[in-house]
C-alpha cells in the first residue's frame, strides 16, 4: 500500500514537472513565435511598400519609340518620389535570409504554433475532459517541441530572429534621393526592365542584380533643363500639323477662283451669237447689241434686268439667261487651272500665295527626321508637367540616353522655328509668291494636280499595262503618312504599280518625277511598319537623292558614301531610313547587307548602268535586288544600244518573265515585259510642259575648221574628228553661234546650259564665253559640288551659262533654271541627248525649252546624224509606249563600234579615196 501511494506521488510529481517544462516550452515557443510573425509582417510590409511604389512609377513610366521598336523606357520623376527611394532603401536594408531563416521562422510562425495549440489544453484543468485521442496529440506535441527547442537554442536562433528583424526606424529619411534609384542595391524594378512586382515575391537568396546582367548601354537621370520644353514643342508642332486642312481648303478655294476669273475671261471674249449654240430657240439679238451688250459675259452681268430692255420680253430674257449660264458651266468645267508667268493676274498670285502656305505646313509636317522623332516622344511628351524635375530613362535595345537628349533637342528646335514658319512668312507677304513659284514650279503644279485641278487617270497614264494589271494597281491602297510631297495621279499609278507588281523597272521619260514615285513607294511600307530601305544610285546624285528624301518624305536618308560611310551604315543598320549609297560603294558594303535580312525595298537609279551582266556592279547590284522584298529600277533611258540589254533589265526583276528572242517585234516585246515595265512620256502626262523648240543648226566649216578636220581624218582619229569644229577659237563657226546664241539668251532674260561629250571643247567654250560661266561640270568634279555648281547657276542672273561634261551634267541633275540648252556636237547614243534635253525640259519648267545642236554641214557630224537616225527608232519601237512600224532585228544590233567604223571609213572615201575619175576635195583657199 505504501509503495502504491508513494508510485502514484512519484507519477504525479513527474506529471507537475513535464507540464512545467511544457509551460516553459509553450511560453517560449509563443515568445518566439510572436517575434517571428513581427518579423515576417515586417518584412512583408517592407516588400509590399516598395513593390507597391515600384508598380506605381512602372504605371508612370512610358515607352519611346525609335523606327517602330522601343528603344527607351522612361520615368518622369517628381520630388515626392523622394519616399520612393526610402522604401526601395529600406527593402535592400533587409537582412538577406538563408534556407535555415525560411525554416526557422515558418517552425516558429507556422509550425510551433500548431503544436502549442495541441499541448497548450494538457497544462490546466481541460486535461481532465480530454480523451485518449487529444492527450495523445499533446504528447506527441510536446515531444515536437522539446526536440525543436532544443534545435533553436543550439543555433541561436533568437537573436536571429532579432537581426533579421531590423526595424525600419533604423534608416535616415534624407539620406533619400532621386539620384539613388540608379544605385543597384536599390534594385529599382524599372532599371531590370522586368514586368513589375503583382503580388509580394518571395525572397531571394543571391538579391543582388550583377552589372553582367544589365543590358548596355546604362541608365541615366536627366535634368529637367534638358526636356523642361519639350510638350510645348509638342503643342505647336501639333497645331501646325492640325492647321493643314484649313490651309488646304483655302487653297482649293483659291484654284476656284482662278478658274471662275479665267472662264469670266473666255466669256469676255465670246460674242453673244454664241448663245444660239446651246439652245434650239431663235434668239432677236439685235436688241441686246443696241443696248451695248456684245458678249455673254454681259448678258451674265445684266442677268435680271434683260426683260427691261426693249424688244427682250419676259420669256426671252429667260431664255437667254439660261443659255449664258450653260456657256459658264460648260465654259468652267472645261477651264484648267493655269499658272502664266507672263500674265500675272491677282487671283493666280492669290492662289500661289495659299499653295506656298499650304505647302509650308506640309513640309512642315513632314520635315524629316524631326517630325518622326516629334511622333515618337509624344508619349513622353505627355508624362511630364510641372511637378517633373528628372527623367529617369533605361534604354532597351542599344541606343544611349545622348540619342534620346538629341532627339529631344531636335524636336524643340524644330518647334522654334515653327514659331517662325516659313508659312508665317508668306503669308504676311514677305516673299514673293511668284519667285517661289519660279525657284520651284514642279512643287506647285503637283499640289494643283492634288487639289483635283489637273487630269490624273487618262489611258497615257497606265503606260501599256494589260488591263488586268491596271485594275489591281487602281484597287491598290498609297498611304501617304510619310510623304510630304503632292502626288500626280500617273505618280501616284506608277507607285501603286510598283507595290502591286514587288519588282518592276520604271522608265517614264526624263523629267516626269521618277524619284518621288519611288520615295512614295518607300513613305507607303514605312507607314506599314517596314524601316530599311537602300538606294543604289551614281555618284553625282547622291547628294540630289538625300535632298530629295529630306525634302519630300519623312523619311531619313543616310549617305552611305564618302568618308562618313562606316558611320553612316551603322546609324542605318540600327535606326532604319533611307540608306543612300553609289554602285562603287556598294563593293564595300555588299558583304554586310548580304546578312541583312529586313531590306523591305531597294532603288536602282540611273539602272542602265547595270545593263551588262558580266560587270562586277551588276553582279553585285542584282544580288541585292535579288534579296530585297521589293525592287524599283529607274532608268528614263532602258534601251541605249542593244534590246538584249533591256532585256537583261527586266531579268533582274522578273527572272521568271521570258523574252522570245526569235521575234523581237516591238508589241510583241513590250506584251511580254509588261508586268514589270512602266513607261510613259511628258507629252502624254504633262499639260503644263512648255513647249520644246529643237533647232538644228547646220554650219559650214571655216577654212581652219576643214583643215584641221582632214588631219583628224588622215590620222584616223574618231574623237578629234568629233571636236575639232569647236577646238579653232575665232575661227571656229560654231563656237562663233554659241557666243550668239548666249548673247540673245541674255538679252531674253534666259540662262544657258551647254553640253559637249569633250572636256577640251568645254575648256574652250568657258574662255569664250562672257561671265557669268560655271562650270565645266565635268566627271572628275565630286557629287557634292556638282550639285552646289547647279544651285549657284540657277541663282545667277539671267544670261548665265553653265558648261557641262552631258555624260556628268546629263544625269540625275535638274536644271530647270535653264532655258536654253546647247549640244555641241551630235552624240553617239540617242538616249544621251534626250537625257541631256530633259534636265531642262521637264516638270517644273515655266519657259519654252530652245535646244540648239550645232551640227557641221560637212564631216562626221552629218554622217552620225544619219546613223543614229536609226537608232532612235528602235528605242521608240521596243523601249517607249508607241504604235510606230516595226523594226527589223538586223537593226537593234548597232554597236558604237560599228557605227565609228562606218563613219571613219565614210569620211575617209570621201576626203582621200574618192571615186575613179574625181579629184579629192581640199579645203577651201
Amino acid at each position: 500500500m505504501v509503495g502504491q501511494v508513494a508510485g502514484y506521488r512519484l507519477r504525479v510529481g513527474m506529471e507537475k514537472a513535464e507540464r512545467a517544462e511544457s509551460r516553459r516550452l509553450v511560453a517560449d515557443f509563443r515568445r518566439w513565435g510572436r517575434l517571428a510573425e513581427d518579423v515576417r509582417n515586417r518584412r512583408r510590409a517592407v516588400r509590399q511598400e516598395a513593390s507597391a511604389a515600384e508598380g506605381a512609377m512602372w504605371d508612370r513610366s512610358v515607352v519611346v519609340e525609335r523606327s517602330g521598336r522601343a528603344a527607351w523606357r522612361v520615368l518622369a520623376l517628381r520630388e515626392n518620389d523622394s519616399d520612393v527611394v526610402r522604401r526601395l532603401r529600406q527593402r535592400a536594408a533587409l537582412p538577406a535570409t538563408t534556407v535555415a531563416d525560411d525554416a526557422l521562422l515558418r517552425l516558429l510562425a507556422e509550425d510551433a504554433p500548431r503544436a502549442v495549440a495541441d499541448l497548450a489544453p494538457m497544462l490546466d484543468v481541460r486535461r481532465y475532459l480530454a480523451g485518449p485521442a487529444r492527450k495523445q496529440s499533446a504528447a506527441t506535441a510536446a515531444t515536437f517541441l522539446r526536440d525543436r527547442y532544443a534545435e533553436v537554442i543550439a543555433a541561436g536562433s533568437p537573436k536571429r530572429l532579432a537581426y533579421l528583424g531590423v526595424p525600419a526606424a533604423s534608416l535616415d529619411p534624407a539620406r533619400s534621393r532621386i539620384e539613388d534609384l540608379l544605385d543597384p542595391a536599390l534594385r529599382f524594378a524599372l532599371l531590370a526592365e522586368r514586368t513589375p512586382p503583382e503580388r509580394e515575391p518571395t525572397e531571394r537568396t543571391s538579391p543582388e542584380r550583377g552589372p553582367a546582367e544589365r543590358t548596355s548601354p546604362e541608365p541615366e537621370l536627366v535634368d529637367r533643363s534638358v526636356f523642361a520644353g519639350l510638350p510645348a514643342a509638342l503643342a505647336t508642332i501639333d497645331k501646325v500639323v492640325a492647321g493643314e486642312a484649313a490651309y488646304r481648303a483655302a487653297a482649293r478655294e483659291a484654284g476656284e477662283q482662278v478658274r471662275q476669273a479665267e472662264a469670266q475671261r473666255i466669256l469676255r471674249d465670246m460674242p453673244v451669237e454664241a448663245l444660239r449654240t446651246v439652245t434650239r430657240d431663235r434668239f432677236r439679238l439685235g436688241p441686246l447689241t443696241d443696248a451695248g451688250i456684245d458678249t455673254v459675259q454681259d448678258v451674265l452681268r445684266v442677268g435680271a434686268s434683260l426683260p427691261a430692255l426693249p424688244g427682250v420680253g419676259e420669256t426671252s430674257a429667260r431664255r437667254l439667261l439660261g443659255a449664258a449660264r450653260t456657256l459658264w458651266q460648260t465654259t468652267y468645267e472645261d477651264t484648267s487651272v493655269r499658272i502664266d508667268v507672263e500674265h500675272r493676274h491677282p487671283e493666280t498670285t492669290q492662289l500661289l500665295r495659299r499653295l506656298a502656305e499650304w505647302d509650308a505646313y506640309r513640309r512642315t509636317r513632314g520635315a524629316a527626321a524631326d517630325l518622326e522623332r516629334a511622333a515618337e516622344l509624344a508619349p513622353l511628351g505627355s508624362a511630364i508637367d510641372r511637378r517633373t524635375r528628372h527623367l529617369l530613362v533605361v534604354p532597351t535595345r542599344g541606343l544611349t540616353v545622348t540619342d534620346l537628349r538629341e532627339s529631344v533637342e531636335l524636336v524643340i528646335r524644330r518647334a522654334e522655328l515653327l514659331r517662325g514658319s516659313p508659312a508665317s512668312g508668306r503669308r504676311s507677304g514677305r516673299v514673293d509668291p511668284w519667285d517661289d513659284f519660279r525657284a520651284r514650279p514642279a512643287d506647285y503644279f503637283a499640289m494643283l494636280a492634288e487639289l483635283g485641278f489637273a487630269a490624273d487617270d487618262r489611258p497615257a497614264t497606265h503606260g501599256d499595262l494589260p488591263d488586268e494589271i491596271i485594275q489591281a494597281v487602281r484597287d491598290q491602297a498609297l498611304d501617304g503618312d510619310h510623304l510630304t510631297a503632292s502626288l500626280r495621279g500617273y505618280q501616284s499609278f506608277a507607285a501603286r504599280f510598283a507595290l502591286v507588281q514587288r519588282k518592276i523597272i520604271i522608265g517614264d521619260e526624263m523629267g516626269l518625277g521618277k524619284t518621288v514615285e519611288a520615295l512614295a513607294v518607300l513613305a507607303h511600307l514605312r507607314s506599314r511598319g517596314r524601316t530599311h530601305f537602300l538606294v543604289v544610285c551614281p555618284a553625282a546624285v547622291v547628294t540630289n537623292w538625300v535632298r530629295e528624301i529630306s525634302g519630300k518624305s519623312r523619311l531619313r536618308p543616310h549617305r552611305v558614301h564618302g568618308p562618313d560611310r562606316d558611320a553612316a551604315a551603322r546609324t542605318w543598320l540600327r535606326d532604319g531610313g533611307v540608306a543612300v549609297t553609289t554602285y562603287e560603294t556598294l563593293a564595300w558594303w555588299a558583304p554586310e547587307l548580304r546578312e541583312f535580312p529586313d531590306l523591305a525595298c531597294v532603288v536602282v537609279d540611273e539602272a542602265h548602268y547595270i545593263k551588262n551582266p558580266q560587270a562586277q556592279r551588276t553582279i553585285r547590284t542584282k544580288e541585292i535586288v535579288a534579296r530585297a522584298e521589293r525592287a524599283i529600277l529607274l532608268t528614263g533611258t532602258p534601251l541605249e544600244n542593244r534590246v538584249d540589254e533591256f532585256r537583261n533589265l527586266a531579268s533582274y526583276v522578273r527572272p521568271d518573265l521570258t523574252v522570245d528572242a526569235t521575234d523581237l517585234s516591238p508589241a510583241r516585246f513590250r506584251r511580254q515585259i509588261a508586268p514589270a515595265y512602266l513607261r510613259r512620256n511628258q507629252d502624254d502626262v504633262l499639260d503644263e510642259l512648255p513647249e520644246l523648240i529643237e533647232v538644228e543648226e547646220w554650219l559650214p566649216m571655216s577654212s581652219t575648221d576643214t583643215t584641221a578636220y582632214r588631219a583628224a581624218v588622215e590620222r584616223g582619229n574618231f574623237m578629234e574628228m568629233r571636236q575639232v569644229a569647236m577646238l579653232q577659237a575665232a575661227e571656229s563657226t560654231k563656237l562663233q553661234r554659241l557666243v550668239e546664241i548666249v548673247r540673245e539668251a541674255a538679252e531674253n532674260e534666259r540662262r544657258v546650259i551647254v553640253f559637249s561629250h569633250f572636256r577640251a571643247v568645254l575648256d574652250r567654250v568657258a574662255e569664250a564665253l562672257p561671265e557669268p560661266v560655271f562650270g565645266p561640270l565635268t566627271g572628275s568634279v565630286p557629287a557634292n559640288r556638282r550639285q552646289q555648281l547647279v544651285d549657284e547657276f540657277s541663282a545667277a542672273r539671267h544670261g548665265a551659262v553653265l558648261v557641262a561634261q552631258i555624260v556628268a551634267g546629263g544625269v540625275g541633275l535638274n536644271i530647270q533654271s535653264a532655258s536654253v540648252v546647247v549640244i555641241c556636237e551630235p552624240q553617239l547614243k540617242p538616249t544621251t541627248e534626250a537625257q541631256a534635253v530633259a534636265r531642262a525640259h521637264r516638270m517644273g519648267q515655266v519657259q519654252s525649252v530652245q535646244v540648239h545642236r550645232l551640227l557641221s554641214e560637212d564631216g562626221v557630224d552629218k554622217r552620225i546624224t544619219e546613223l543614229l537616225a536609226g537608232k532612235r527608232r528602235i528605242f521608240d519601237d521596243f523601249a517607249r509606249v508607241s504604235d510606230m512600224a516595226e523594226s527589223s532585228p538586223e537593226a537593234v544590233d548597232l554597236s558604237e563600234a560599228e557605227l565609228v567604223r562606218e563613219v571613219l571609213a565614210a569620211e575617209r572615201h570621201r576626203l582621200l579615196d574618192p571615186a575613179p575619175g574625181l579629184p579629192p576635195q581640199h579645203a577651201p583657199s
